[in-house]
C-alpha cells in the first residue's frame, strides 16, 4: 500500500487506515471465508465488534457518542472492510446517523443517535421501486393521512437489510407532481422503526435472489395498508427527494471505496499466488504478462484512490463535486472489475473456484457498477456537467413523465 502524499495521509489517517486493515484481516476476512454464500449471514457477534471498533458512528458527533468524523476517515475504514468482505464496508453505511443526523430535531438526534452508535439501532433503505430503478423522482409508492398516521401502499425493490434493520426510511409520494418538471416534488420521508428480524404490520417481503453481495438478504417489499406515526415523516412533507440527493456524494465515494477495497484484494491475493504458483520449472510472477498485468492492476487501483481522496476532501470542505463524486464513483466501480477479472485470470482455473477469495471479489465488484446510480448514470451526470442537458435527454424526460400520467388516468377511470 502506498503512503499516498499530497497532504491528504495525516499521521492520525494513517493510524485509522492501519487500524482497519489490521481490524478487516483478524476479524473481517477469516467470517468472510467462510460465510460467505447465499445462505450466510454476517454474524451478530462481528456487528458487535465493528460497534466496538466504533465503526457504526465515524460521523456522528461526539456529544453523541460518536468517532465526530468525516467522510475522508470513513471511506478510509470502509476501504479497508471491503478488502476483507463488501457487505461489512456495507452494513456501517446503515449507521451514520443517516436523514436522522440531517433532518431531525435535536430531541430525535438526542434520542436515536447514541442507540445507532451502539449498533442497536441501524437502517435499511427503501428508495427504489420495481419501475423505476434509477430515476427515484417516478416513485407511485403512495401516503395517505389518516389522523394522526399515515398510510402506506405499493412497493419497494432493492432494499438490502430489510429484515435485520431496527428501523427503515422508505420514500413515498404523499401529493402529485405539480409539472412534468417538477417530477421530484410530493415525495415524502418516512421513519419505520419494527422489530429486529421482522417486518412491520402491513408489511411483508419476499428476498430477491442475488449472485452476490452475500452475509445479508435484500428484499422486494409489498405494503398494504402500512400504518405510520405522523411524527414518523423526516423532513418536510413532500420534500424528500432532496434528503434522497443530498448525501449522494458521500454515497458515491463510499461506494468508490468498497470498489477499491474489492480490487486491492484481489490484487494482493493474486501477488501471492503468483509468487507460489510454478509452471514450467518457475513461479508465474517471473513471467512477464503476469508481472505487466499486475504493474497495470496496482497503477488503476491507485490512480482511483488519489481520486477518492481528493472527492472526500471536497465534501469535508463543504464544496461541492457532484461531477467529481460521479467521476470516482464510475471510474473505481469499473477498475475493480477490470482488476478483479485479470487477479482471477492470475489464478487460472483456481481463481474459478469457491477456494479463493478472489472470486467474490470479482463478483462484488461487479455489482458496484449498479448501484448507488450505474456507470450510465454517472456518465450522464458528468456529460451534463461538461456539456449541459441534451434535447433528447429533455424529450425523453417529458414523455416519460406523460405516459405515467396517461396510465394514472386509465388505472383511475
Amino acid at each position: 500500500m502506498s503512503e499516498d502524499g499530497l497532504g491528504y495521509m495525516t499521521e492520525e489517517r494513517r493510524m485509522i487506515r492501519d487500524a482497519a486493515r489490521d481490524f478487516t484481516m483478524r476479524e473481517v476476512l477469516p467470517v468472510a471465508n467462510r460465510l460467505d454464500g447465499p445462505d450466510g449471514e454476517i454474524p451478530m457477534d462481528l456487528r458487535q465488534k465493528l460497534a466496538d471498533m466504533g465503526y457504526f458512528g465515524i460521523m456522528i458527533p461526539e456529544e453523541y457518542g460518536g468517532m465526530g468524523l468525516g467522510y475522508f476517515e470513513y471511506c478510509l475504514i470502509c476501504e479497508q472492510l471491503a478488502r476483507g468482505w463488501m457487505s461489512v464496508a456495507s452494513i456501517v453505511a446503515r449507521a451514520q446517523g443517516g436523514w436522522i443526523k440531517s433532518a431531525m430535531p435535536e430531541e430525535m438526534r438526542a434520542r436515536y443517535l447514541p442507540r445507532v452508535v451502539r449498533g442497536e439501532f441501524l437502517n435499511a433503505s427503501a428508495l427504489s421501486e420495481p419501475d423505476t430503478g434509477s430515476d427515484l423522482a417516478s416513485i407511485s409508492c403512495r401516503a395517505v393521512r389518516d389522523g394522526n398516521e399515515w398510510v402506506l401502499t405499493g412497493n419497494k425493490y432493492w432494499c438490502t437489510f430489510a429484515d435485520g434493520a431496527d428501523y427503515l426510511t422508505l420514500f413515498a409520494r404523499t401529493s402529485p407532481p405539480p409539472s412534468s418538471d417538477k417530477r421530484y416534488l410530493g415525495i415524502s420521508c418516512f421513519l419505520i422503526e419494527k422489530e429486529r428480524g421482522s417486518f412491520p404490520q402491513g408489511m411483508t417481503g419476499s428476498p430477491i435472489p442475488k449472485i452476490g453481495y452475500f452475509g445479508w438478504k435484500t428484499f422486494e417489499l409489498a405494503l398494504d395498508g402500512l400504518r405510520v406515526p405522523a411524527e414518523g415523516l423526516i423532513g418536510e412533507e413532500g420534500k424528500a427527494f432532496h434528503l434522497m440527493t443530498k448525501g449522494l456524494e458521500g454515497a458515491r465515494a463510499h461506494t468508490a471505496a468498497r470498489a477499491i477495497g474489492l480490487a486491492q484484494g484481489a490484487l494482493e491475493d493474486a501477488i501471492a499466488y503468483a509468487g507460489e504458483r510454478k509452471q514450467f520449472g518457475m513461479p508465474i510472477a517471473e513471467y512477464q504478462a503476469i508481472r505487466f498485468k499486475i504493474a497495470t492492476m496496482a497503477t488503476e487501483i491507485e490512480a482511483a484512490r488519489q481520486l477518492m481522496y481528493y472527492v472526500c476532501g471536497q465534501i469535508d470542505s463543504g464544496r461541492r463535486c457532484d461531477k467529481e463524486a460521479s467521476m470516482v464513483k464510475y471510474f473505481a466501480s469499473e477498475m475493480a472489475e477490470r482488476v478483479t477479472s485479470e487477479a482471477m485470470q492470475i489464478f487460472g482455473g483456481a481463481g474459478y473456484t469457491t477456494l479463493f477469495a478472489v472470486e467474490r471479489y470479482w463478483r462484488d465488484a461487479r455489482l458496484t457498477k449498479i448501484f448507488e446510480g450505474t456507470s450510465e448514470i454517472q456518465q450522464r451526470i458528468i456529460s451534463t456537467q461538461l456539456l449541459g442537458k441534451s434535447e433528447v435527454e429533455a424529450m425523453i424526460a417529458e414523455r416519460a413523465f406523460e405516459k405515467l400520467q396517461a396510465a394514472k388516468r386509465g388505472a383511475t377511470a
